[in-house]
């Protein structure tokens, strides 16, 4: 019994550092990247885009497919960069626990 107690304990403790990882993810910002620092947008790490850059070279009519393809591009290096700060942060956090290959965290 005193087993269970000990690991709800550590279950509890676990779910308390889960809870302000998934806010210190939530307030992490990154920055993606496009057409050689031509497009910057800069996000949460839960994907809210906070701002866009874009240099004015880009800002005539017949680019505008080019800037809507920059765009798209630095918006995905963004998602993919608050991904990875998302996977080292919780990777901290779990080093040691015996968590089964390719089970990813927060839930």
């Amino acid at each position: 019994m005193r087993d269970l107690m000990g690991m709800m304990g550590k279950v509890k403790e676990m779910q308390a550092k889960m809870e302000q990882l998934q806010e210190e993810i939530a307030a992490a910002r990154v920055e993606g990247v496009s057409g050689g620092g031509m497009v910057k947008i800069d996000m949460t790490g839960k994907g809210e885009m906070l701002s866009i850059k874009i240099d004015p070279s880009l800002l005539n009519g017949d680019e505008a497919e080019m800037l809507e393809d920059l765009i798209v591009a630095a918006h995905r290096d963004a998602k993919d960069r608050a991904e990875e700060k998302a996977q080292e942060m919780t990777k901290e956090l779990t080093a040691g626990l015996p968590i089964p290959p390719g089970m990813k965290l927060p839930f």
